[in-house]
């Protein structure tokens, strides 16, 4: 097993292993792994994430207070930013995300600028849809995708 320089813990949630990378400062991502790849080794932020994200799964938590930081072109962050903003439980599709960011015959872009997002589930790249109400792209496959919505839509009001 190799080792990595930052910290890494893994999580086996209801959907698989999610693999949370941090620094000293920040989380650096959240992804969804086939198999664990390095030793674990914590501190005490991927260990907060890791907490966040099991009472995400448990349907206790509709929010993350967690210092992440994102490292892509300024197009990328201003998507991911407006990510964010999509309100638990709600989809919204990636045509809603191009006239959000001012750039409304950009969502083939906003498309592959979630492809792109390294934070998986805390910037909400799974509540973006097509404009026609159908799933499309999730690069940890539609079936993560429709359960986190489900998850999510079953837990908004509770």
């Amino acid at each position: 097993m190799k080792e990595n320089l930052n910290y890494i813990l893994y999580l086996d949630s209801p959907i698989g292993i999610i693999e949370i990378e941090a620094d000293n400062k920040y989380i650096l991502s959240v992804n969804f792994v086939k198999q664990i790849r390095f030793k674990e080794k914590h501190n005490e932020l991927n260990l907060k994430c890791k907490r966040q994200l099991e009472e995400y799964f448990d349907g206790n938590r509709k929010e993350f207070f967690i210092p992440i930081k994102t490292q892509g072109t300024k197009f990328q962050e201003k998507v991911w930013n407006a990510l964010r903003t999509i309100n638990y439980g709600e989809v919204c599709s990636y045509g809603d995300i191009a006239k959000e960011i001012n750039n409304k015959k950009a969502y083939r872009a906003v498309g592959n600028a979630n492809n792109k997002n390294n934070i998986s589930i805390i910037i909400p790249c799974h509540r973006v849809i097509g404009s026609n109400g159908k799933l499309v792209g999730y690069g940890s496959g539609l079936w993560r995708k429709q359960w986190l919505i489900d998850h999510e839509r079953k837990n908004k009001d509770e």
